[in-house]
């Protein structure tokens, strides 16, 4: 029996298995996918964070502990690759004569790096000219002495008297300056703010003699570790910090570790819970669907499934015989689902990734991929099997013989359902994207790390209750309008509109829930891809916010570059130069960057978004800087801590160009800045740039922001390089994009978003012409007794594609409503994300094109095929129903 019913099944029941067997497949092949991706790309973020150290410890020795045996006690460390010792010694000045002309330094520090030290660290030190080895002078550092390999060099050191000389060999960049000359032990509130401008670099054994007798030098130990790690960032912190912990108890208050490594993870740690974060706000929902889907598939033949139970319960089966009948096209749904689902994962990940585990460990992608069949066998039951049981158990014989069941309202649309979820959602995200409102808590240096998961209640809530707000509409529109449909359905069915709107009204459960489903499977789409692409767009905007422009010249510190000197960086390719002051400037006993700029022409070289601003927009601003040129923009921290209202009276104190003292210049506060190009993450001031060179006496000029129309940044920035050589400093936007990154834009949220794109629109599709094809075939009884009753063929046509059109309609447009809310929503509670926050949502017009299209073609194929099948003769139809 059980293998005549299969077999009867896959002759008779082929489209409705292939439907459910497809809503189970992308089901399975979306979790698979995404959760395979989600695992690979946390041991992407785990090794982007270990590259990203040169030097993953370092071990500063006490003053009352012995070098030597700190040195040992190091090396003995369980994963310790290798150690080698680093003196420090503190300088008073360096002094060089170059072309009769004598530069003195401020405070100083000379290293004294082991033979081998580049070689155990390359990424801590960059050749830029002359020697690799020997004596090394920073770039910064030979910009202030107009030094170059050969040049020598004075040294002031504590406790000696004169000063030592040194011979230059070789002028080198520290790319991680920051953490080389950290203050071991400190909290980062107490970090120096910039690290010194004035580095040199000696081989150890020189430096021994070098330092002879001077007073402020100290050693610490460089540490590169060897140790697996684990690939979640969150447990690899907490094992590297751990051992940093460990060693600190060994040596009994001889060292303190500075762990770059465990600062390294401790940003990626939050970049891989917002990855799992968007993995359940843009992932979960496609899952979610396509049960949905599944479900939907299972329900257009619900009413023949009852006939079916009822005929054979007429021929003797008992329950357990029908409910094993029903179990078996369950395990046959589920199963071969199941394994489509998985074959399309991996063809997804191969096509994408370059492997079917997304880069995943054999393990995790097993684990995943064994989830996600059990997932879909858990759909397949809750689709096929439940229905048929619960059908079983409420349904009699004789209520399949009804034609006209009506059923009153649904409990939620008594309830008001709706409208109660949508006004919960409001609150939520009314809370959840307050100001002073975090989504993900990671304290610094904290192990644990939390997520305040009740904000997915806003979207999730949304979701839901826009969706049910839909059906209620829907219903209402068909049942209540069914004069207005038959004026639309006349121009397709002619007489027969009167008839189709009643048809339409008659079904208007199972066309409100196909409309449904085809509006959710577009909302998905649109605000997944509305999501990936303002990402993308912010992306861009914080390398270019931190670089300056497209390419920036950087002046050293001191210099007095005129901005004349711009025209001599209009080399081919350049559109446009823009000088900008950089200063600093004392509000109170507060020291705070001070910008100068030409407010007419900032914009032409640089990107200003409303959302740097606070107060105005950006071209309000910058035309009250010209306007009034004493007018001042400072930081939003600034006007709370000063108690600043429009228009107060600022006074700060800049240093005068000539007399190098400081002298108070007034401003009046014209509005808040909260980012601007180049400038810090803190506080900073943004002023007329001849008001500024008018005060002090200097126009010169901090650095020059060069446009190049968006193309050759690369090459505009190396002939700059070339014609500057050590006495400035270049950047390019894609040198800083590279800078700039999160491990969570290393991963690319655009592999995320491609998965979800891709089976965005098949969902679509699926929705829109999966459950219209079945709930015609389910119809062929109808068509073929209007026929009989006299519809031509062009009558049935207008009928159906009448049906296929309201669906098409009713569903693009709820979806892009739903969509767009969403997108709001998942933007704003998603705000960690986004540095800075987008001034407007992007949107990817030709996706959405795409998608709609696909929807569309799938419910024409759908409507097509019911009209071809229609054609029958009505006598062989019914003969064979």
């Amino acid at each position: 029996m059980i293998s005549a019913w299969a077999s009867g099944l896959a002759r008779h029941r082929t489209g409705r298995l292939i439907a459910a067997m497809t809503g189970i497949a992308l089901a399975v092949a979306l979790v698979a996918a995404l959760g395979s991706f989600l695992t690979a790309s946390k041991a992407t973020m785990t090794q982007r964070a270990v590259r990203s150290v040169a030097v993953d410890w370092q071990v500063e020795v006490q003053a009352s502990a012995d070098p030597n045996a700190a040195l040992s006690l190091v090396r003995k460390t369980p994963g310790v690759r290798s150690a080698v010792p680093v003196r420090i010694a503190h300088s008073s000045g360096f002094t060089a004569t170059v072309q009769g002309s004598t530069q003195t330094t401020g405070p100083s520090m000379v290293l004294g790096l082991p033979d081998n030290y580049r070689a155990l660290f390359p990424g801590e030190i960059r050749s830029l000219t002359g020697s690799p080895t020997g004596v090394l002078l920073a770039q910064q550092t030979a910009s202030n002495l107009h030094a170059a390999p050969g040049s020598t060099v004075n040294i002031k050191l504590p406790g000696t008297t004169g000063a030592r000389q040194v011979r230059v060999d070789g002028i080198v960049d520290l790319p991680q300056a920051d953490s080389l000359f950290q203050k071991v032990g400190a909290p980062t509130q107490s970090q120096p703010v910039a690290p010194p401008d004035n580095v040199l670099l000696v081989p150890a054994t020189q430096f021994a003699s070098l330092t002879r007798g001077a007073t402020a030098v100290t050693t610490q130990i460089h540490v590169a570790r060897h140790a697996a790690l684990p690939h979640d960032p969150a447990a690899a912190f907490t094992s590297v910090t751990g051992a940093a912990h460990n060693l600190e108890a060994k040596g009994a208050g001889s060292v303190l570790v500075g762990d770059n490594l465990g600062a390294a993870l401790d940003s990626a740690r939050q970049d891989a819970l917002y990855a799992q974060i968007l993995f359940l706000f843009l992932g979960v929902p496609g899952a979610v669907l396509a049960a949905s889907l599944t479900a939907a598939v299972a329900g257009a033949g619900g009413e023949r499934r009852r006939q079916e139970q009822a005929l054979l319960r007429l021929r003797g089966l008992r329950p357990r015989q029908i409910v094993s009948l029903a179990g078996l096209e369950a395990v046959l749904v589920g199963v071969v689902g199941g394994l489509a689902g998985l074959g399309l994962a991996a063809l997804t990940g191969r096509v994408a990734f370059g492997a079917a585990s997304f880069g995943a460990s054999a393990g995790t992608w097993i684990v995943w991929y064994a989830v996600a069949f059990v997932l879909g066998a858990a759909v397949a039951a809750g689709a096929v099997l439940v229905p048929a049981v619960r059908d079983l158990r409420t349904v009699t014989v004789a209520d399949t013989r009804r034609t006209a069941r009506r059923a009153g309202s649904p409990w939620w649309m008594r309830t008001g359902l709706d409208f109660m979820l949508l006004v919960g959602s409001w609150l939520v995200f009314r809370a959840s994207s307050g100001n002073q409102y975090a989504l993900v808590l990671a304290p610094e240096g904290v192990p644990s790390i939390s997520v305040s998961y009740w904000a997915f209640l806003g979207p999730a809530l949304l979701w839901t209750g826009a969706a049910l707000l839909l059906w209620r509409l829907t219903l209402l529109a068909l049942t209540r309008g069914r004069p207005v449909l038959a004026r639309l359905a006349r121009p397709l069915t002619s007489a027969l509109a009167g008839t189709t709107a009643a048809v339409l009204a008659r079904r208007s459960r199972p066309l409100a829930r196909s409309m449904v489903l085809l509006a959710l499977a577009v909302s998905f789409a649109v605000s997944t891809s509305v999501f990936n692409s303002t990402y993308q767009q912010q992306a861009e905007v914080d390398a270019r916010l931190t670089n300056g422009a497209d390419v920036t010249v950087t002046e050293p510190p001191g210099a007095q570059t005129p901005p004349s000197a711009a025209g001599a960086l209009k080399v081919s390719g350049v559109r446009h130069v823009e000088p900008l002051q950089h200063r600093f400037a004392y509000v109170g006993s507060d020291l705070q960057d001070l910008y100068g700029v030409r407010p007419d022409t900032i914009a032409s070289a640089t990107s200003l978004q409303d959302a740097y601003f606070s107060g105005g927009t950006a071209r309000q601003l910058m035309r009250r800087l010209a306007q009034r040129p004493d007018n001042l923009l400072v930081s939003a921290e600034t006007v709370s801590d000063f108690q600043l209202s429009p228009d107060d009276t600022i006074n700060l104190r800049i240093q005068d160009a000539k007399t190098k003292a400081l002298r108070t210049v007034p401003f009046h506060y014209a509005g808040i800045v909260k980012e601007f190009p180049t400038a810090p993450k803190d506080s900073f001031f943004v002023a007329n740039a001849s008001y500024i060179a008018k005060a002090t006496g200097s126009d010169a000029v901090g650095a020059f922001l060069v446009d190049t129309g968006g193309t050759h940044h690369k090459a505009v920035a190396a002939q700059l390089r070339g014609q500057l050589g050590t006495s400035a400093t270049v950047t390019d936007l894609t040198q800083t994009r590279g800078t700039v990154s999160t491990s969570l834009t290393s991963v690319d949220l655009a592999g995320l978003t491609r998965i979800e794109l891709a089976f965005a629109v098949l969902l679509a599709a699926g929705a829109g012409g999966l459950i219209l094809a079945l709930g015609l075939a389910e119809r062929r009884r109808t068509f073929a007794i209007t026929t009989v009753l006299g519809a031509t063929r062009r009558h049935l046509r207008g009928m159906v594609l009448t049906e296929a059109i309201v669906l098409t309609v009713g569903g693009l447009a709820g979806g892009a409503l739903i969509g767009c809310a969403l997108s709001e929503m998942l933007v704003k509670v998603l705000t960690g994300v986004f540095d800075p926050p987008p001034d407007a949502l992007a949107v990817p017009g030709s996706y959405l094109t795409l998608t709609a299209a696909a929807a569309m073609a799938a419910v024409l194929a759908a409507a097509l095929n019911g009209v071809r099948r229609a054609r029958r003769p009505a006598v062989e139809e019914l003969r064979d129903l």
